[in-house]
């Protein structure tokens, strides 16, 4: 019988941010690449909350529209990650990425180019560092970039929607001196995180394993 939810334990939770955060640095890494700017990305905390909870948390710390975007991904733990920013955060973003040279008819010009852009180098990173450093292999599909609350963003209402579960994760983001919030979200089936929380498992053995 498939349990109701999915817990991480301390050692778990642990090691999936520490994966994460080695994801974020290659983000803000290739980000620089792009930009010629200093970049930092942290993920401070992990959450595995439901759809439900999700939304509603969003919606409690954020009263603007958000934005987001999302990108599928499959293999032996499959998903849908989501970068989603309040909407005046995602405006920094761009116009932080573009060198801040532009006018506000131009950022909201590119917006969604630009946001997509960034959204696939920081999903990307974080999902295939999770990926090589669980000794396992992802596709995923092109970005998308949406906009809505948080029921919409975590479907919220849609058939299967209480089966699945959100890995929430707090980000914060500097670039060229300014500070921008946001958060990744990978919505995915119990089946999934059992898989996952498995395969951090068997991370931790092989890490214990170098240590001892």
């Amino acid at each position: 019988m498939i349990p109701a939810t999915v817990t991480l334990g301390d050692l778990e939770r642990d090691a999936l941010t520490e994966i994460l955060n080695i994801g974020v640095s290659r983000a803000a890494a290739n980000l620089r690449k792009m930009i010629d700017e200093q970049v930092t990305l942290s993920v401070p905390s992990i959450e595995v909350l439901s759809r439900r909870r999700a939304a509603r948390m969003i919606s409690e710390r954020e009263i603007a529209d958000l934005i987001a975007v999302r990108q599928d991904f499959d293999g032996p733990f499959s998903g849908r990650a989501l970068l989603i920013f309040p909407e005046t955060n995602s405006l920094d973003l761009v116009r932080a990425v573009t060198g801040g040279e532009l006018s506000n008819d131009q950022v909201v010009e590119i917006e969604r180019e630009a946001l997509g852009e960034t959204g696939n180098v920081i999903l990307n990173s974080c999902l295939a560092t999770m990926a090589n450093m669980l000794k396992r292999s992802l596709t995923m599909t092109i970005p998308e970039v949406l906009r809505g609350n948080g029921d919409m963003l975590f479907e919220v209402g849609e058939e299967g929607a209480a089966e699945g579960l959100v890995l929430f994760l707090y980000i914060d983001f500097a670039v060229r001196k300014r500070d921008i919030r946001g958060y990744i979200a990978m919505i995915m089936g119990i089946p999934s995180l059992e898989v996952l929380k498995e395969l951090l498992d068997e991370f931790i053995e092989r890490v214990v394993g170098q240590d001892a």
